[in-house]
């Protein structure tokens, strides 16, 4: 984990999300998944690899702490948070994917991927959704 200016350990929220400030760019993304607790920051990692694999001309902030990708002028099609078992990544036009990501929500056609820590992530699919989404109409946040 990385420490602040001053020395401090970065401020960790409930369930080990970091505590970044709201931010466009790489920067605040890369320190966000640098400050993500234990296996989760490698998971981070592996999951922003893919996106920039996959998006390579994608743009990203950190907003309600959390990492969100998007395309400019087209909105934000991807996000993803810290809880303290997993990490929830939200795709906001989940139900216009085939096929559709397994976590159900309250919004209408966002879905969710759950990550634990001892899950085998499918690159293939993963990638294979976040092409999908980067296609579609995003969320303008």
């Amino acid at each position: 984990m990385s420490k602040d200016a001053g020395g401090a350990k970065p401020m960790l929220l409930s369930g080990g999300n970091p505590q970044i400030a709201k931010a466009e760019g790489d920067a605040p993304v890369k320190r966000y998944i640098a400050e993500m607790p234990g296996w989760k920051s490698g998971v981070g990692s592996r999951l922003d690899a893919v996106i920039v694999r996959t998006v390579p001309n994608v743009d990203k902030a950190v907003k309600w702490n959390s990492p969100f990708y998007g395309i400019r002028g087209n909105g934000w099609f991807l996000s993803f948070h810290c809880f303290t078992k997993y990490i929830k990544v939200a795709f906001f036009r989940g139900t216009s994917l085939d096929p559709v990501p397994p976590g159900v929500s309250k919004q209408k056609e966002v879905r969710y991927l759950d990550i634990h820590e001892n899950d085998q992530l499918d690159e293939a699919q993963f990638a294979d959704w976040v092409r999908q989404a980067s296609q579609l109409p995003g969320e303008r946040l």
